[in-house]
């Protein structure tokens, strides 16, 4: 049997596994471990299953991972986040749809320190959803804006899509934290027009909230204050090489426990299931880690992703017309794939293809992640719908995915305006690294 041949059949029993609901992370370790030892034997097989577990984790850019999630892990404990809703909301809320853009602010804010897109929505969530619907407002809209806003934790800085984008495809984490600022704030200003323009439409479905006098608005900043300072020392601090992503984490987790414990916010209880939601969190993330990289040796010994970079030029489909028959690619994937499993079985096969065609590196990886986060709101899977859902309680899953259509489609208007200026995502990294 050719190598292509075990290649196909490899994919076949990597997505059969998944199918029947195993782990990413071990399908791909199977399949990787398998299709490797029918190519070239046991012995082959199991000294890439050991070498490649240990690298995959030995590397310290991998710190930026648990210390970024312990960061946001207590931000939420600590009750950090309500105070960045508060702040949204006293100075956006008193606008018709206001709720609903302080929940797309708050989600924008917690983004960058959580890393997570889950972790935002579950957050903010919690805290927004209950006050959207004692002012009464639709179930649709409510439920959609956090489960959108809550995708930009994907996107903005620290973001665990950038750092497994970095380890597939060995591109600095640095430079795609930095890309992902502008196209980031972007998709919150595309949100917050979305909202408006639902509430222009129909004005019943976002009334306005109370006017919050002045000296209560600055208040509430102060109550947001240090976290805001922890983001934009760490950020920042990234920016202008004051200290690498894997300082930067360990700082801002250091300077938030700091925080919370000098302010008397949390308790051991509190610590303690933090600190446990970070090690299940760093424990996923690492063994999907390790199954790339078992698997991407296999897909490489297969020819495939050099077949399929063959392939797609062959069609004379241009370089941009290759971009856009793998977004559609993507769009498929995630509406039947978490984004997580996304990246890592699809990166190492399209970014031969992307290189080639002479696209940026890290502006694609920009543009691979925005996909992914549409398809964290995309039916029938839409991971963050699902999650939302649960949050709302008493809100049907039909409902939640009417709500999230009309941020979906500024999504899709975001990443047109990426292609079409991919200085929005370059600019800052090129003019930081040079």
């Amino acid at each position: 049997m050719s190598p292509t041949a075990v290649g196909l059949l490899g994919i076949f029993f990597l997505f059969f596994l998944m199918i029947f609901r195993t782990p990413v992370a071990f399908a791909m370790l199977l399949a990787g471990f398998f299709g490797m030892w029918v190519l070239q034997g046991l012995r082959t097989a199991g000294a890439l299953m050991l070498t490649e577990s240990y690298s995959a984790v030995a590397s310290e850019t991998l710190i930026v991972v648990p210390m970024f999630v312990l960061l946001g892990n207590i931000a939420s404990a600590a009750g950090f986040s309500r105070g960045l809703y508060d702040a949204a909301f006293a100075w956006v809320g008193h606008f018709r749809g206001g709720l609903a853009s302080a929940s797309v602010l708050g989600c924008a804010a917690f983004s960058a320190v959580s890393g997570s897109s889950v972790a935002t929505a579950v957050t903010i969530g919690k805290v927004a959803l209950p006050e959207m619907k004692r002012l009464g407002y639709a179930d649709g809209l409510a439920t959609g804006a956090v489960a959108a806003g809550g995708t930009l934790g994907f996107l903005i800085p620290p973001s665990t899509g950038f750092v497994l984008y970095a380890i597939l495809t060995e591109q600095s984490i640095g430079r795609l934290f930095m890309a992902g600022i502008l196209p980031g704030l972007l998709l919150m200003v595309l949100f917050m027009l979305t909202v408006w323009l639902v509430a222009l439409r129909k004005p019943d479905q976002a009334p306005a909230g109370p006017n919050v006098p002045i000296r209560q608005r600055f208040a509430t900043l102060k109550q947001a204050g240090p976290l805001m300072a922890v983001m934009v020392l760490t950020i920042g601090g990234i920016y202008i090489g004051a200290f690498t992503p894997v300082e930067a984490s360990g700082i801002g987790a250091a300077l938030v426990i700091l925080l919370a414990l000098a302010g008397r916010k949390l308790n051991r209880a509190g610590f303690a299931a933090a600190v446990m939601d970070t090690l299940k969190t760093t424990a996923m993330l690492y063994m999907i880690v390790i199954g790339a990289n078992v698997l991407n040796p296999f897909f490489a010994v297969t020819q495939i992703p050099a077949l399929l970079g063959e392939g797609l030029q062959g069609l004379g489909l241009g370089p941009y017309g290759t971009l856009f028959a793998i977004i559609i690619a993507y769009v498929i994937m995630g509406m039947f794939m978490d984004g997580l499993s996304m990246l890592v079985i699809s990166v190492p096969i399209v970014f031969p293809v992307i290189t080639a065609l002479g696209f940026d590196p890290i502006w694609f990886g920009v543009v691979a992640v925005i996909v992914v986060e549409m398809g964290m709101i995309t039916p029938p899977v839409g991971l963050n719908v699902f999650v939302v859902r649960g949050v709302a309680g008493d809100v049907s899953l039909k409902t939640v995915f009417r709500g999230v259509m009309p941020f979906l489609f500024a999504m899709i208007v975001g990443l047109l305006l990426i292609i079409l200026f991919p200085q929005i995502a370059l600019i800052i990294p090129n003019t930081m690294f040079g």
